[in-house]
């Protein structure tokens, strides 16, 4: 059976993305709204209302407005905004996140697909709490760096437009209200927000994502084999997924630590270093921003509501 699958928002960053990775499915039939009727409210109601399958790759209150412009109990949706990511029936589309989250998606009506930062973290610090290696008070710092292309379209001209001379390093949200803390509070089962300091580097896509880990203040520290096992042990649990733990190494610098090293996948690969004689640690997340960070999340989401191997379109 053929699923109709509306992209509305097909023409920003994300959904061209996706549509560029469901192109050739047989699978799917892509419905596609003209160019001068993206805007037209009655249009796109029509056109989400025969979707099977709707994937909305708008700005927050115009993905609200979709979802409301709704008035079947067939059309199922995937949201890429941060609309809907800690509302209540929402599946949250993080198919990793827990050995079973993956059928919770294939059996939801509403997915809310994660924001890129928040993916980073989850995967670093949920199977730690969840383990009770580290409680869910424990205070995080939490940065990173990841590709312009994160910004959108705008982002993306003023940086293609300035080229060299743009800044090479960008620090934002030094307010400490970014739109994902509640995201990231929630799913990974922390009972306050970390200090996040997100960073855009002056490449196209990929991110790299950095947790350090002070231990030394807790009554039972882990060490970092610990750190490792358990979640090398969480993600080995996650059948057919993306993510992967590389080898527990003492290094001081590696190749792999690169925030393009996963781009044009859906990977995301984490790396643990640990000194336990200072009792400190830090977890390294790799995956590209606009792959696994987001278009690519919203086809695994898509293949696992659809009932078909949750890889396909998918580079590994």
């Amino acid at each position: 059976m053929t699923a109709r699958v509306f992209i509305d928002g097909e023409a920003g960053t994300t959904g061209l993305q996706i549509r560029e990775r469901l192109a050739m499915r047989r699978d799917i039939e892509l419905l596609s709204i003209p160019d001068e009727l993206r805007k037209d409210a009655s249009a796109r109601a029509d056109y989400l209302n025969k979707a099977d399958v709707a994937i909305l790759c708008l700005p927050d209150a115009a993905a609200k407005e979709s979802v409301a412009l709704i008035e079947n109990d067939t059309t199922r949706v995937i949201d890429a905004s941060s609309a809907h990511r800690v509302s209540d029936g929402w599946a949250y589309g993080f198919a990793e996140m827990d050995p079973d989250q993956g059928d919770v998606i294939a059996a939801a009506m509403r997915v809310a697909n994660p924001g890129c930062w928040p993916q980073g973290l989850i995967a670093s610090i949920r199977p730690l709490i969840a383990g009770g290696l580290l409680p869910a008070d424990f205070p995080l710092v939490y940065h990173g760096v990841s590709g312009y292309s994160g910004g959108g379209k705008g982002m993306i001209a003023d940086y293609d437009a300035k080229g060299h001379v743009a800044n090479v390093l960008a620090p934002y949200g030094l307010g400490f209200n970014h739109k994902h803390l509640p995201e990231m509070t929630e799913y990974g089962l922390l009972d306050r927000a970390p200090l996040f300091t997100p960073t855009v580097g002056n490449y196209y896509k990929g991110m790299m994502t950095v947790l350090p880990l002070n231990l030394a203040g807790l009554a039972t520290v882990p060490a970092g084999a610990q750190l490792h096992a358990a979640l090398a042990d969480h993600f080995a649990a996650a059948s057919n997924g993306f993510v992967e733990v590389a080898p527990l190494e003492a290094l001081e610098r590696s190749d792999g630590l690169d925030p393009q090293a996963l781009n044009d996948t859906n990977g995301l690969r984490l790396h643990v270093f640990a000194n336990d004689a200072r009792a400190q640690a830090v977890i390294i997340a790799v995956y590209d921003n606009l792959g696994k960070g987001a278009s690519g999340a919203a086809v695994q989401n898509l293949n696992l509501m659809l009932g078909v191997d949750q890889t396909t379109s998918l580079a590994a």
